[in-house]
């Protein structure tokens, strides 16, 4: 998966939670993923129109009523689930807040090996300055990112690494997402 579709997947806060739980076998109807993940019946029905837009999931053919479909995952919406499962089963209870926040996973991506600010907008073009910085600020503030600067640079300058959990979910999407568009 390339790193502009793993940004538009996790753009929307609960289409990771969705994943995770399809992919664990919750079944693909309206009230048990409500259930599963927790969300608001707007924010829910948000989500997974994105996901089927984005070509994640289907309606089961032959299954559910008409006004209670039944869904299921696509050939890249079971790739996307495992690893919307394994960030799942990483992190706490605590942590899903941060984690369905937008740039939190695409930065935590771009973190696999230490960067530069810059290194990191450069890997995520639409990411704006100040969205990067208010993300890599609740990160540290959540000890998933350490930021320590480079006194031997003119100016001095930033680097972040991926720590603690943030570091799990960098190795984690670090091996299956691309930088390199298709």
């Amino acid at each position: 998966m390339d790193i502009i579709s793993f940004v538009n997947i996790t753009s929307r806060a609960w289409a990771l939670p969705i994943l995770s739980s399809l992919y664990v076998g919750v079944a693909g109807r309206q009230a048990p993923l409500l259930a599963a993940t927790g969300a608001s019946r707007t924010a829910f029905a948000q989500s997974m129109d994105h996901l089927i837009e984005h070509g994640l999931l289907e309606r089961n053919p032959g299954y559910g009523h008409p006004l209670r479909p039944e869904f299921r995952l696509t050939q890249l919406g079971k790739e996307a689930a495992a690893i919307a499962d394994k960030i799942h089963r990483v992190s706490s209870e605590d942590d899903q807040s941060l984690l369905r926040k937008s740039w939190t996973l695409p930065v935590l991506t771009s973190l696999q090996t230490p960067s530069h600010f810059n290194d990191i907008k450069r890997n995520l073009h639409t990411i704006t300055d100040r969205a990067l910085s208010l993300s890599l600020k609740s990160m540290e503030s959540r000890d998933w990112v350490h930021r320590s600067v480079d006194e031997s640079a003119r100016p001095p300058r930033s680097i972040y690494s991926a720590i603690n959990t943030g570091g799990m979910i960098s190795k984690i999407t670090g091996s299956k997402i691309s930088f390199i568009q298709q």
